[in-house]
């Protein structure tokens, strides 16, 4: 998928002829607080295109962001139905916290009032499936991260590190209730994204970084007692802890591949 600030060839998208089951492709967007990335998955969970990733402009209210999946949609081929995963808590398509898009520019900055009050309950499921013509499903990021890489056994959990913090729970492959850990205290008062986030990797280095990271997985061991914990996102690639048999770091691609998992019989992230 060619970058949509780029010169793109314009060709008449057709419409393919109605997709059997197991066929169909997912137009997937992996939302983050520095970029939004977007990727064309078969339901194998194999990638049909190159991911493509803009930067997140700010300030970014529902229906810009909106508008940032019509471009990337128009830049590739022809899909049958979209997924998203959201950095907040999403139920039911619906978000409830959008701690990154109510800030004027992003994590660390003041608090807007109207764009708290744009996202507050905002139907990104519909306000997405009415824009782009095609169904569509919304999970959290970490959630969807997760189901990318779980195996289904056990209490498996999902660690995201990158602008922020995110976290998934599941339980024998089943997703479990969301816990919004990301602000929650952590250590000397910092909230768990204030801790282990990219504002925090930036001022302190790597190497003192990682001892947070440390931190924050056995905080999270001795909150949930899990089984297996998965640690990806963008700053996953700056990960140096050391790492037990039940501590595996995962490829921040997952954030898209999960995208088809949203559309699995069992799965709880529905519009």
């Amino acid at each position: 998928m060619p970058l949509p600030s780029q010169p793109v060839t314009t060709r008449p998208r057709t419409s393919p002829p109605r997709p059997r089951p197991g066929r169909e492709v997912t137009l997937t967007f992996d939302v983050g607080g520095t970029g939004i990335k977007a990727d064309l998955i078969d339901v194998a969970g194999k990638a049909l295109e190159e991911p493509v990733r803009v930067k997140t402009e700010y300030p970014l209210a529902p229906l810009g962001m909106i508008q940032v999946f019509k471009k990337l949609a128009a830049a590739g081929p022809a899909f049958d139905r979209v997924s998203v995963g959201f950095p907040g808590v999403v139920r039911s398509g619906v978000i409830l916290s959008a701690p990154h898009f109510i800030r004027e520019g992003g994590e660390g900055t003041p608090i807007s009032p109207p764009l708290e009050r744009a996202w507050d309950h905002f139907d990104l499921a519909r306000s997405t499936a009415r824009a782009l013509g095609k169904p569509t499903r919304v999970g959290n990021d970490a959630e969807v991260q997760g189901m990318a890489v779980i195996k289904g056994r056990g209490l498996e959990v999902a660690m995201t590190l990158g602008t922020a913090f995110g976290i998934a729970i599941f339980q024998d492959g089943k997703l479990a209730v969301h816990l919004e850990l990301a602000h929650h205290p952590c250590h000397n008062g910092k909230s768990y994204s204030e801790y282990v986030g990219e504002a925090a990797r930036r001022k302190i280095g790597d190497k003192r970084w990682n001892r947070r990271v440390l931190r924050a997985v056995e905080l999270v061991r001795a909150l949930l007692f899990f089984d297996h914990l998965y640690v990806g996102g963008g700053n996953s690639a700056h990960v140096t802890i050391p790492r037990g048999d039940d501590v595996t770091l995962v490829d921040n691609s997952a954030g898209l591949l999960g995208g088809i998992k949203l559309w699995a019989p069992d799965a709880r992230s529905r519009p």
